[in-house]
């Protein structure tokens, strides 16, 4: 082990993201997390987003998976993006997904600033490391209030009205699309995105979360 990476695993030992116990050697979650969080298999991992070829997806976002986002979204736990993104992308090959790049919803940049990183691009980036793809940043954001705090299908979808813009639509065009984030609830946010990319020529999305809200 490098010197560097063994004084910062002193310093700072790696944790499971849902419990906080201390990990072994390789390992991304402790034993009873592995066995106990509320995994998704099959169609339960499935949720259907409009002009999407559908979303996969990890957990049930509840109990300690609920806490864990929370954490990662707000507290600063950015590091989870590894063990996050190790889970989203097997939930991608556990479905048989194939793309030929990994994009995210971006966050305003108003957002970026307030939190000092994007969530869903580290979870991207993360997601093609694992699977050996590109990872390309496709859509700005408009500033809009945040999700989190808007009730109801209906009044989700209309704050996105517009709310995404294509980037360098070159980079996409004619190509399948793999969009990651962290929890998928309505879908209203990925569907915008993949509006947005299929008018820019983009051929077909896929959506990958770490977590599904809802049943």
């Amino acid at each position: 082990m490098p010197v560097l990476d063994w004084v910062l695993d002193l310093l700072f030992p790696p944790k499971c993201p849902f419990c906080g116990r201390l990990l072994e050697k390789g390992e991304l979650l402790c034993p009873d997390c592995q066995r106990g969080l509320p995994w998704l298999e099959g169609r339960a991992g499935e949720t259907e987003v409009e002009l999407t070829a559908g979303c996969v997806s990890a957990l049930r976002y509840e109990d300690k998976v609920r806490s864990a986002i929370h954490g990662y979204k707000f507290d600063g736990r950015s590091a989870r993006s590894v063990a996050f993104g190790a889970l989203t992308a097997q939930a991608v090959g556990d479905h048989g997904i194939t793309a030929d790049l990994v994009s995210w919803p971006s966050l305003s940049k108003k957002r970026l600033r307030q939190r000092g990183y994007d969530q869903a691009e580290l979870l991207a980036r993360e997601v093609g490391r694992r699977l050996g793809l590109s990872v390309l940043r496709t859509v700005d954001k408009r500033e809009r209030p945040a999700q989190s705090g808007i009730q109801g299908e209906a009044a989700r979808r209309a704050n996105l009205l517009g709310a995404y813009v294509p980037v360098e639509p070159g980079n996409f065009e004619g190509r399948i699309v793999l969009l990651v984030d962290d929890v998928v609830t309505s879908g209203a946010t990925l569907a915008e995105c993949a509006k947005t990319l299929r008018l820019a020529g983009a051929e077909r999305i896929f959506c990958a979360t770490l977590a599904k809200a809802g049943k």
